[in-house]
């Protein structure tokens, strides 16, 4: 029996380098094929498909908005940026970007809600379902009847949810609020679209949804004694811990022999 003789070393070393050469031209082979296939023609973006809240906006609006941001491929395409190309988009809140294999791009709209105007009168900024403030043509706006809410920057959501504590209450007994303010003091003050203003004073939504109650449970009954209706209300005061001021239109503050004032309730 013959014993196999052991391999040169620098036999061995041959095998080495030509086994790391052979994997090293196999790498460089598929990062080309791969290179070449993000680079092909046959799949630059080749169209969009856009689904969801599309009521604001249409295909020439959603491409003029967004095809300057569009770059590279299916495969290099960077959908965050495409994503954020939409959201910049008027109206639209969210978008959720996908890749449709081989050549296209699914996009899912969801646009903003207006519960509410934002902002001085003539401002272009509104309020959506979320309490968030957006930029949009208040023209494009389908109801004609939107409250307007006004507060410091940042408190959107918060004079959202006093609004939603006490429009209710004082729909109940047809005042209907037109303008709702948080001052920067922290104090709130609610205009009726008859004009009438209500002094809400400070405090959480439960508590001047509180004072709300107090008052529209009892107007009935105060303005009834002067012959009027809640709507002869031309302002109110519910500062007062004990009850409230009125003022309404066609009785005097002034105490005569045939006139009584309005009293605290």
């Amino acid at each position: 029996m013959t014993d196999s003789l052991p391999q040169p070393f620098d036999v061995k070393l041959m095998n080495i380098a030509a086994s790391v050469l052979f994997m090293v031209c196999g790498v460089m082979v598929l990062a080309a094929g791969f290179l070449w296939a993000l680079r092909n023609p046959v799949f630059a973006i080749g169209g969009i498909t856009v689904g969801g809240d599309v009521a604001h906006n249409n295909a020439v609006t959603l491409r003029a908005n967004v095809a300057p941001h569009l770059r590279g491929t299916f495969f290099t395409t960077d959908l965050a940026e495409t994503r954020a190309a939409f959201e910049a988009v008027p109206w639209v809140r969210r978008a959720v970007v996908q890749r449709e294999f081989p050549n296209r791009l699914r996009v899912l709209l969801h646009e903003h809600q207006p519960v509410a105007l934002w902002g001085q009168e003539g401002d272009s900024t509104l309020v959506n379902s979320f309490g968030e403030v957006f930029e949009a043509n208040v023209g494009d706006v389908e109801q004609d009847d939107l409250p307007r809410l006004r507060g410091p920057e940042g408190q959107s959501a918060q004079v959202l949810a006093m609004y939603q504590a006490i429009a209710p209450q004082l729909d109940a007994i047809d005042l209907t609020v037109s303008e709702l303010v948080l001052t920067g003091r922290g104090s709130w003050q609610a205009v009726l679209d008859s004009g009438a203003t209500l002094e809400l004073g400070r405090g959480t939504p439960a508590e001047v949804g509180a004072r709300v109650q107090r008052f529209t449970h009892t107007l009935t009954q105060v303005t009834s004694k002067y012959g009027r209706r809640a709507d002869a209300l031309e302002s109110a005061d519910l500062r007062h811990g004990d009850g409230y001021a009125l003022r309404l239109r066609g009785v005097t503050t002034v105490l005569t022999d045939g006139a009584k004032k309005p009293e605290q309730k």
